[in-house]
């Protein structure tokens, strides 16, 4: 039988064989979910022998992972600022980049707002924002039922008592006498003709839904910030997660909109990431 350490080692070789990225972190976090080790723990009884049930998970997931299939699928769960969320295969994995989104919007909003999250997938960002504003009512909207699953499961989880979801393509089955002080979305915003070019974690394994933009990558910016006016209440916010490039395309739909005090937030890598206004 292995060590500890000789299984994490092993393992890391086999993900770096199958080019991987970040194989040895990959390696200790699959094996770490199964034994429970902490990295103090690995350093100290890494020289341990690893049981052979252990192991044999060990290998399938390892397995699993070798094929491309996304770490956080493979655990279940991924974290966002800062909390933990169920994740599997009809929900876009929550990412960094995100966070940005939600930290603009805390920037602006105020306990007791009422928060639309249009495309919510996993719910990440409106489970966050009706964590950080308890006081708000948050709504969650996505036409993917498994998607809203998945939200509603991690809404329990995380206790987010103040957060709803609603099946819909998009506006479509909200009142229209509904109106928000923030609407905020994430949108599918990938050109097709790009998604054949993606890592296989995203292209194989993310829900096509959630990634295709189609043609131009622009269809949901368009049609969120066209019914977006007559949802926003006045001088309410709407603020958009970006692909890089497409700052000024966006800005511009939103202008052409009526919208006013339009800005860009680049992310942590200088890319852009973020554009909203207000009505």
């Amino acid at each position: 039988m292995m060590t500890i350490r000789q299984a994490v080692n092993w393992g890391a070789e086999k993900l770096r064989d199958n080019n991987v990225d970040n194989a040895e972190y990959d390696s200790f976090e699959l094996l770490s979910s199964i034994n429970g080790m902490t990295r103090t723990f690995y350093f100290i009884n890494g020289d341990n022998e690893l049981s052979e049930k252990d192991f044999s998970l060990f290998k399938e997931y390892i397995e699993k992972r070798a094929s491309h299939k996304p770490l956080q699928h493979i655990l279940g769960k991924a974290y966002f600022y800062g909390y933990e969320f169920v994740v599997n295969e009809n929900v876009l994995i929550p990412r960094q980049d995100t966070e940005i989104l939600v930290s603009e919007v805390i920037k602006v909003a105020k306990d007791g707002y009422d928060i639309l999250d249009m495309c919510t997938g996993s719910g990440c960002i409106g489970i966050t924002l009706a964590k950080k504003f308890p006081d708000s009512n948050v709504t969650g909207v996505d036409i993917s039922d498994k998607a809203l699953a998945v939200a509603w499961k991690n809404k329990c989880n995380l206790d987010a008592d103040n957060i709803d979801f609603i099946q819909s393509d998009l506006f479509a089955a909200l009142g229209a006498d509904r109106r928000y002080d923030i609407i905020v979305s994430n949108p599918p915003y990938i050109p097709t003709k790009v998604i054949e070019g993606l890592q296989d974690e995203v292209r194989l394994h993310d829900p096509m839904l959630a990634l295709d933009g189609t043609e131009d990558g622009l269809m949901f910016y368009r049609r969120i910030t066209d019914k977006s006016w007559d949802y926003l209440k006045m001088n309410g916010y709407l603020c958009y997660e970006i692909g890089a490039e497409q700052a000024a395309d966006v800005s511009d739909i939103m202008k052409q909109a009526g919208f006013k005090d339009i800005v860009v937030v680049k992310d942590l890598a200088g890319l852009d990431r973020v554009v909203m206004g207000r009505k």
